[in-house]
């Protein structure tokens, strides 16, 4: 399923070679390896309803500042400003250092003053180029880059609630306008520049840039793959602490299949980390967005996979045992419309997301003395059910045998 008004590649006469993460962009998602391990500590213990909403809001903010870069760079290639690169990298790191300031009061100011900041040399970015990026209506649009300056005079409730719009405007420009809209508007500013007596000479039209899927894909992929290995840190950090005994061995060996199992399914049947999403069959600006929900909600599990096996002898906490269902939940319902978006068919989705979805909720809803292992092992049964209906229904065909093909 894809919008027939918005390209989800590149045209055919701009085909791009292949291409692999640089150094630079490796060196540059270290940021990411940082502010991943930051806004997942602010989980551990169960958090509340408040400080979940603050961790979606912050969560969001940082992937935007990274989406940003990755794209300058995919479209740039070996024409990316060093200088640029390092500059956004620098104020994702101040975004990462300040999160447990922001939810004690102290460094919220700073977190958005990093974000405005780091929005503004991205868009500088393309404005030294005279491009903008067709399949990325924010890179043009910064409309919701106003409420988070507004924020600075405000405090506390406020202060995250405008974060919060300005981040919301940000997902309804990519949701909602297409690349033949963002050209038509672009053309537009430019003949007005040019009628209101400057002269053509000064008006500067924009040239029309686009993404690399692949490049791309594999930077997104590098992503998830980021916030699956701070799943693995959390189990492993929390198993070095506690005495190995029989229930550490359900628990721990639980998580690390549980991992598997999202691994499988972003990484070896997805597309840009988007589990079971097939190749090209999204424009950028719809599968970002995917994107984004998915590696929050791996974020948030590895948070609550790290709890579980830190108390594997206990009952699981109901805000640990919510945040775990709720974060795979998300995840299943991604696949889903992943799979509708593939033109697998809603009945597909249901088919192989549905199950799982009931079987999460249900967890969280009435397992209320359940220890750890058992816990975690229901969620692999859950996030197990995708994986063996797509190796069982959904398998390339064979090829021909040379018998068949000669009669």
């Amino acid at each position: 399923m894809t919008d027939s008004t918005d390209p989800a590649v590149a045209p055919a006469d701009a085909e791009p070679g292949e291409r692999h993460a640089s150094w630079l962009e490796l060196f540059f998602d270290l940021t990411a390896v940082a502010g991943v391990a930051q806004l997942a500590h602010l989980l551990h213990g169960g958090p509340s309803w408040p400080d979940l909403g603050l961790y979606v809001v912050m969560f969001v903010a940082f992937w935007t500042g990274w989406m940003l870069f990755t794209v300058y760079g995919n479209v740039s290639g070996d024409e990316a400003r060093v200088w640029t690169l390092l500059a956004g990298m620098f104020g994702l790191a101040v975004m990462a250092a300040a999160v447990h300031g922001v939810r004690e009061g102290t460094q919220a100011g700073a977190f958005a003053l990093a974000y405005v900041l780091v929005r503004s040399v991205a868009g500088k970015a393309w404005g030294r180029r005279r491009e903008y990026v067709a399949d990325l209506p924010i890179t043009q649009m910064g409309f919701g880059l106003t409420p988070w300056i507004v924020s600075m005079w405000f405090d506390g409730a406020a202060r995250y609630a405008l974060w919060a719009l300005g981040l919301a405007v940000d997902l309804a420009v990519m949701f909602s306008v297409s690349s033949k809209r963002l050209t038509a508007r672009v053309d537009e500013e430019y003949a007005q520049t040019a009628a209101r007596g400057r002269g053509a000479g000064r008006a500067v039209r924009l040239r029309a840039a686009y993404t690399d899927p692949a490049h791309l894909g594999e930077r997104l992929g590098l992503f998830v793959l980021i916030v699956l290995g701070e799943g693995i840190a959390q189990v492993v950090s929390a198993a070095s602490d506690i005495p190995w005994d029989r229930a550490l061995y359900g628990a721990g060996a639980g998580s690390f299949v549980l991992l598997i199992l999202l691994w499988e399914l972003s990484l070896r049947h997805g597309s840009g980390g988007v589990p079971l999403l097939r190749e090209n069959t999204l424009p950028t600006r719809l599968s970002l967005p995917l994107h984004s929900f998915v590696a929050g909600s791996v974020a948030a599990m590895a948070a609550a996979l790290g709890d579980c096996v830190a108390h594997a002898d206990e009952a699981v906490p109901e805000r640990v045992r919510w945040l775990l269902c709720a974060g795979l939940a998300v995840f299943l319902l991604v696949a889903g419309v992943a799979l509708v978006c593939s033109g697998r068919g809603a009945g597909r989705a249901l088919l192989w997301a549905g199950p799982p979805v009931a079987l999460v909720v249900a967890v969280g809803g009435l397992a209320r003395e359940v220890r750890p292992g058992p816990l975690v092992w229901l969620l692999v049964l859950a996030a197990w059910w995708p994986v063996l209906l797509r190796l069982r229904f959904d398998r390339p065909a064979a090829p021909a045998s040379p018998d068949h093909m000669s009669s």
